[in-house]
């Protein structure tokens, strides 16, 4: 049957994700609009959104947190187009950010010394095969589009040469990094806070910055990927200096998010709260027998970005063309009824559903949603049974 209720918020995107609980644009009010970010009270909101970030992400002392252009992308593209080219590089990949990242090493930078380590979407490659000690490391530390995650960071040594540049946007704020082991983190707000997208922020170990110090690529950097001048850091973007104008309201929307974080009990709380909402969805899963887990391995299984694969024989036993075909009917039949917006896999990965399980979506909206799924799936399979 049909069901009776709705989810309170049916925004399941995996980015940019739902707003936090009781969101409003009246948290916007004191954004400082018309005003320049290099005034005095531009500098103390970017300064704010720094230091409150760095303490709700036990981010270690000595470590750099700035913000910068361009989401996430931008961010990791800074730290590829600085750092990478010292000494030879691992790139590891397994869904398709990470193997963006790769293409880009391999056709843009045209590095040389590079070993790719690649797994199917579902999967990790072997990190017993990946030199941490030795050379460069590039990873994502969440799949955003495969639903796969590091399950911990053992295989990086402590006493490593090389540095580990980590794309973390959909694991930072839900999931407890070992930052020790990471020398260079990006992410953006847009993932697990909820936050309005275009800016990224970008993490430096003191060792990434012995190397922007030390290092100088044989490319020419654009303005916007610099972080040295004269051989120094650039401190000032760490600052709350920022390279580019930023966006004051979305710099508000950041202060917002992370105000309400720290009252749900800070990174502890949101962690909890992802958990949380995995356990609603593996629940759902161990009892219905037509969908299940992309990453069958729980210890790898994200809880974020939350992607499944559609079981069923009937649907399984159907051409590769039409089960896509009706893994897009399935999700659009849920934005239809406005339950469900946007919960369709990502366009590189296997057709089925990735749902977002960060802290800012409710489990019980996760629950109620369950009850649509299986609703929305039965009348799939009801159409297609009957037209053939």
């Amino acid at each position: 049957m049909k069901p009776f209720t709705t989810p309170s918020n049916p925004c399941f995107s995996s980015g940019p994700c739902a707003k936090r609980p009781g969101w409003s644009l009246e948290a916007l009010k004191d954004a400082a609009t018309g005003r320049s970010h290099r005034a005095k009270i531009g500098k103390v909101k970017l300064l704010d959104v720094i230091e409150r970030s760095k303490a709700l992400l036990n981010v270690p002392e000595g470590y750099h947190l700035g913000i910068v252009p361009a989401s996430d992308t931008g961010a990791f593209e800074m730290a590829m187009w600085t750092m990478l080219g010292a000494r030879g590089v691992d790139v590891l990949s397994w869904e398709s950010f990470g193997a963006g990242w790769a293409t880009d090493i391999k056709k843009q930078l045209k590095l040389e010394d590079v070993r790719y380590f690649d797994a199917p979407y579902g999967q990790l490659p072997n990190l017993s095969q990946v030199d941490a000690a030795t050379r460069d490391v590039v990873f994502t530390w969440n799949g955003t589009t495969s639903g796969v995650k590091m399950p911990n960071g053992n295989w990086i040594p402590d006493d490593r040469e090389g540095l580990t540049l980590c794309d973390a946007t959909s694991a930072v704020f839900a999931m407890d990094l070992p930052w020790k082991k990471l020398d260079v983190v990006t992410y953006s707000w847009q993932k697990v806070m909820g936050g309005e997208a275009a800016h990224g922020v970008i993490v430096l170990s003191p060792r990434a910055v012995e190397r922007l110090q030390n290092y100088t690529p044989a490319w020419p950097l654009p303005k916007i990927f610099r972080l040295t001048k004269g051989g120094e850091l650039i401190e000032g973007i760490f600052k709350g200096e920022t390279i580019n104008t930023p966006s004051m309201l979305c710099v508000e929307d950041a202060l917002d998010g992370l105000k309400w974080a720290e009252n749900q009990g800070g990174l502890k709380g949101l962690i909890s709260r992802s958990k949380k909402n995995l356990a609603v969805l593996e629940e759902w899963v161990a009892k219905t027998d037509w969908v299940g887990f992309l990453a069958e391995d729980e210890e790898i299984r994200s809880n974020t970005s939350i992607c499944f694969k559609i079981i069923d024989p009937w649907y399984t036993d159907l051409p590769v063309d039409v089960q896509a075909a009706k893994a897009k009917e399935l999700a659009a039949l849920l934005d239809k009824e406005g339950v469900a917006y946007d919960i369709g896999a990502y366009r590189d990965a296997p057709a089925g559903l990735r749902i977002w399980g960060g802290a800012t979506v409710e489990a019980e909206d996760l629950r109620t949603l369950t009850e649509w799924l299986d609703w929305a799936y039965g009348q799939v399979k009801e159409e297609e049974q009957a037209a053939a």
